[in-house]
């Protein structure tokens, strides 16, 4: 049963890349989510790290949650922009990965809590995520500030 703990990574993972791929290549980001998107991606990439590389203890579990809090607010910090960009699609999309968003971060936690020292698979799905999190994270910050920069 615990291979349903790669469902939510899998399911935002599709969003994102609809989100990526199709809304945000269609009408293009201005200068505030050129630089928002990626700040995301990196508080994500950080609640990763920690599940990933701390060992478990209670103090690390009280970083962990305290970034995955920030992590889920700062998320939210686009709306404003995006009640004047977005399509009717793209704000349901993104209400999908709001709802994602927590229970990603929560999967996350519970592999790290559950994994024995010997779980080499778990250890490899939350290395597999960090890197392609932060391969996601370097593609948006290199896209969008370097190679197409024009404002939406």
């Amino acid at each position: 049963m615990h291979w349903l703990l790669a469902l939510p990574f899998l399911l935002q993972g599709a969003a994102m890349a609809a989100d990526e791929f199709w809304f945000h290549r269609r009408r293009g980001l201005g200068r505030w989510e050129r630089i928002g998107h990626p700040v995301d991606t990196l508080t994500a990439l950080i609640c990763y790290g920690i599940a990933l590389f701390a060992p478990y203890s209670l103090t690390a579990l009280a970083w962990y949650a305290g970034c995955a809090v920030f992590s889920m607010l700062c998320v939210t910090k686009d709306e404003f922009v995006h009640a004047r960009a977005c399509s009717a699609g793209e704000h349901w999309l993104h209400a999908v990965l709001f709802l994602l968003h927590p229970v990603t971060l929560a999967a996350a936690a519970l592999i790290w809590m559950d994994c024995p020292p010997g779980a080499a698979a778990w250890k490899w799905f939350l290395a597999g995520t960090f890197g392609v999190v932060a391969a996601f994270g370097l593609y948006q910050l290199l896209y969008w500030n370097a190679w197409r920069s024009r404002p939406a």
